[in-house]
């Protein structure tokens, strides 16, 4: 599934109900006019004059053939076909679609995005064309472009197609791990393992992602691959809710694998709903393995913030700043206890150096305004609140899509999709 392809039947079928679903999305718009729209050959977006009778008759030929060759698996037909009517009008959605997807199923990732590049010349907005062209830069290798990519076909919205949904989300999912963006990763993995998927390559992504490692299921060495398929037997329950099952597949983990790092992270991650207590001392044993581990810190600071136990929180806050002070939620955490404590301008000073590393956080902008109103700054207070409600409705677009409620238009990806 590291390699999943589109079947033959899907891209044919549903072809015409993705194009549909992009014009919907199409209705968003862009946050910024400065954006650039994707590069292309130049194709898709050269005037093309009226067409003359013979031309359009002449088209129509050739887009009908090239539907009935694709239709009928004469795939290397339809190419040449599609490429016909493309150069009588370039300027025809439906039929870079086609001709991409048949690329695409065809492995010829190159071709398949340069014709989807010009697809999205014409139309920016459209969801399922983001989705397919970060499908190819995954399948080039490509991973940070391909990441963006399908995020952005997420934001944008896919439309009722589930097989499109669940390749673009299994691949950001795994991409996100390999980012080290694990929680992300996690939660979009989870979704697979509710909905009954038990697949060998869910559970491996799920292992790889439990045991925080930085890489592809498929990068992973040979070596590893017990320790991995353990742990993601773990993960699977824990996702689709399987309390007993999740208990006794930790227990197994643990006893093979007592000193493999993050492996009691995992166990104390899943104990802490319930268990706190348990799970603090699997954070602790976590940090005797591996001592600058920084989740468990972290997680240890929010759980004694979350019990007003301030003072327990602030080592562990401040241990999380000194492994890595260039991560805004350790000063997020730092910050918030600090407040607490009633030391409101150091308070201050954490949370703004916090802010300026996340300017785009709501979570820092809200413990910000929580701060500047303990200090009595009511104005910067109502700034960083404002600045909150907006972060946050982008925020939850990006999470749960274009359709999500108050969320608002989806931002493209800052990058030049040509690389």
């Amino acid at each position: 599934m590291s390699r999943i392809h589109f079947q033959r039947a899907f891209f044919f079928v549903v072809a015409v109900t993705l194009l549909v679903a992009a014009s919907i999305a199409a209705l968003a718009q862009s946050k910024s006019a400065s954006k650039k729209t994707p590069s292309t050959s130049g194709q898709a977006k050269a005037s093309v004059p009226p067409m003359d009778a013979r031309v359009q008759a002449e088209f129509k030929r050739l887009s009908k053939q090239a539907d009935q060759a694709r239709e009928s698996g004469r795939l290397e037909d339809a190419i040449a076909l599609y490429h016909s009517a493309l150069r009588l009008r370039p300027s025809w959605p439906e039929g870079w679609w086609y001709l991409s997807s048949i690329f695409y199923d065809r492995d010829r990732y190159h071709e398949a995005r340069e014709g989807l590049r010009n697809l999205l010349a014409l139309q920016p907005k459209n969801g399922p064309a983001w989705a397919l062209i970060g499908l190819c830069e995954f399948q080039l290798s490509e991973y940070q472009p391909a990441l963006a990519d399908l995020q952005y076909a997420h934001a944008l919205g896919l439309g009722e197609s589930r097989e499109l949904i669940a390749v673009a989300r299994y691949h950001a999912a795994i991409l996100m791990t390999r980012s080290q963006q694990f929680e992300l990763g996690y939660e979009a993995l989870r979704d697979f393992a509710r909905q009954g998927n038990e697949s060998l390559s869910l559970i491996e992504a799920l292992g790889v992602n439990m045991l925080r490692m930085p890489f592809l299921p498929s990068e992973v060495p040979p070596d590893k691959r017990e320790l991995i398929l353990l742990a993601g037997r773990a993960a699977f329950h824990m996702a689709a809710r399987h309390i007993q099952a999740t208990q006794r597949a930790f227990q197994e983990l643990l006893v093979r694998y007592p000193e493999t790092p993050n492996v009691h992270y995992g166990y104390g991650v899943f104990l802490l709903t319930d268990t706190p207590d348990a799970a603090l001392a699997e954070f602790q044993r976590e940090l005797q393995i591996s001592p600058m581990h920084l989740a468990a810190l972290m997680q240890i600071a929010f759980e004694y913030l979350k019990r007003s136990d301030f003072e327990a929180a602030k080592p562990y806050a401040e241990k999380a700043v000194e492994v890595s002070p260039k991560l805004f939620a350790t000063h997020n955490a730092l910050g918030r206890v600090l407040l607490e404590l009633g030391k409101v301008d150091e308070a201050i000073q954490e949370l703004e150096v916090g802010t300026r590393l996340a300017p785009d956080s709501p979570e820092m902008h809200f413990a910000l305004a929580k701060a500047y109103a303990r200090a009595g700054r009511k104005d910067a207070a109502a700034t960083e609140r404002a600045l909150f409600i907006q972060l946050d409705k982008q925020q939850r677009t990006q999470r749960e899509g274009a359709q999500s409620v108050g969320g608002i238009e989806a931002k493209p990806p800052d990058k030049n999709p040509q690389k």
